[in-house]
């Protein structure tokens, strides 16, 4: 814990100097500073290189009339050796007296390297270019307080390298899914976060006033109603990075903003998605991890060759010891599950319809079990109403979910474009959540009316950027791999 009079009384000094520099004439806070390299760039330079360097101190010592300092930015840090010789009487005592660790400089001067080994910047000029009014933390190099960390993300990218990593990662990965896509033929588009009806996915909305239309909207639970509408309008492949919002509870694996990636395309089947995801992700491995294997909270996941596959219908049957999808009433699946012995009425308790009910059991006895990189396919239509019904079954659609350690990392179905359909199901989705289901879905007329217009047919699959940061970069919550997580 800091030392809040201590922090009082550095604040104090450190305006005081605000204020000497100011009667001095010096500026405390520069225009700008004409760098010609970035830290992790003079790194790889040649000894004897001049380079002009800016970052913030994060390190200093001075030893008499010479001394050694590091700065720092997102992306490196390097030494800086700091001695009279070079700066004369007047720089060196300005250095000695006016900068403090946490203030932003700039350096001029040659590389070299010590008797260590270690690259150095020979400071000929040590410019001030930002005063630091408070003092970093006490301690601050490796920063562990949780609730500092994510409430005060600044100190924790200066202080830990883990957390500048995963942000750049961030940052990457994205760059790369939209190179991917645009490459493969996808188009990237936008679609409305202000909506008008809840669908496209089972989810608890947030609502908000719109003032000018004197109209209560919802944020976007999901891009998919929209997306599907573009394909309708003649584009092939579409894609969003899509900020969604869900009113759900918080958990390692969930928070209410997120960032989904969402594809739709043209003529492709679930089969096709596969695939197509199947080669996606191993791209991505390789260029975010340089490797197809990974380890994840000490468990090995290897994620080369092909996937194993498991029948999400038939699993279930095996393991309830019936065939569940002879069941249409939520009570009488209830009842039957109960007599199996595995759940008790009890934990049912607030769960309205099949598809619920279904979810519930497959999350305790069937996802929570899978480690290594896993296909689940052939899922009931009760739970996706915008899913297209097999040919040969109605009861079953063409959904495949891809689950690590437990993990959902995509879901993806051959998209239900029969318009007949599309409207019987969106109604049962009012008809629920009249009765009280909140995460069920609206009835969405403007949807309808595009599909009646026709879609070819589709595959459509999405996946969330945090939930697979924290498998590539082996943190353990969702909340270290968003900058800025809202806290209570």
């Amino acid at each position: 814990m800091e030392n809040k009079q201590e922090v009082s009384n550095e604040i104090d000094i450190r305006r005081q100097k605000i204020e000497d520099l100011i009667k001095i004439g010096e500026i405390p806070y520069k225009e700008k500073f004409d760098r010609t390299h970035r830290i992790h760039e003079a790194r790889e330079l040649p000894e004897n290189t001049f380079v002009k360097l800016a970052g913030r101190i994060i390190f200093r010592r001075i030893m008499g009339k010479f001394g050694f300092m590091k700065i720092q930015d997102v992306e490196g840090s390097i030494q800086v050796s700091v001695g009279i010789n070079e700066l004369q009487q007047e720089g060196y005592n300005f250095y000695k007296k006016m900068i403090d660790i946490g203030d932003f400089v700039g350096v001029e001067g040659e590389l070299y390297k010590t008797q260590t080994g270690e690259i150095t910047v020979r400071a000929q000029k040590v410019v001030l270019l930002s005063k630091t009014l408070r003092p970093l933390p006490e301690k601050f190099h490796g920063l562990t307080d949780i609730e500092t960390r994510y409430r005060q993300r600044y100190l924790d990218l200066i202080a830990n390298e883990t957390t500048r990593q995963v942000m750049l990662g961030r940052s990457k990965l994205l760059a790369f899914i939209r190179n991917y896509l645009n490459k493969n033929g996808f188009i990237e588009v936008e679609t409305p976060i202000l909506q008008s009806s809840v669908c496209g996915a089972s989810a608890k909305p947030f609502y908000t006033k719109h003032n000018a239309l004197d109209k209560i909207c919802n944020l976007r639970i999901a891009p998919e109603i929209f997306l599907k509408e573009v394909i309708a309008g003649g584009f092939d492949k579409v894609f969003e990075v899509a900020k969604n919002f869900r009113n759900e509870g918080m958990d390692t694996q969930h928070l209410q903003e997120f960032t989904m990636i969402e594809w739709y395309c043209s003529y492709w089947n679930y089969e096709d998605c596969i695939k197509f995801y199947h080669d996606f992700f191993q791209a991505i491995l390789m260029e975010i991890k340089g490797s197809l294997k990974i380890s994840y909270q000490g468990q090995e996941l290897d994620f080369s060759g092909e996937w194993q596959r498991i029948d999400y219908t038939a699993k279930l049957k095996e393991i309830l010891g019936f065939d569940f999808l002879e069941y249409d009433n939520e009570k009488d699946l209830i009842k039957k599950v109960v007599e199996t012995g595995l759940f008790a009425e009890k934990d049912f308790e607030g769960i309205k319809t099949v598809g619920g009910i279904i979810d519930f059991i497959y999350k305790r006895k069937i996802r929570m079990n899978i480690v290594q990189p896993t296909i689940l396919y052939n899922y009931p239509t009760s739970l996706s109403p915008l899913a297209r019904r097999r040919d040969d079954d109605n009861r079953l659609i063409d959904k495949f979910q891809l689950v690590v350690m437990g993990f959902e990392l995509c879901n993806a179905y051959s998209e239900l474009v029969n318009p007949i359909t599309q409207r019987e199901e969106l109604e049962k989705q009012a008809r629920a959540k009249a009765d009280g289901d909140d995460e069920a879905m609206d009835y969405d007329a403007d949807f309808v009316l595009a599909m009646e217009h026709g879609m070819p047919p589709i595959c459509g699959l999405g996946f969330g950027i945090d939930r697979l940061m924290t498998i590539l970069f082996d943190q353990p919550s969702v909340r270290d791999v968003v900058l800025f997580p809202l806290m209570k």
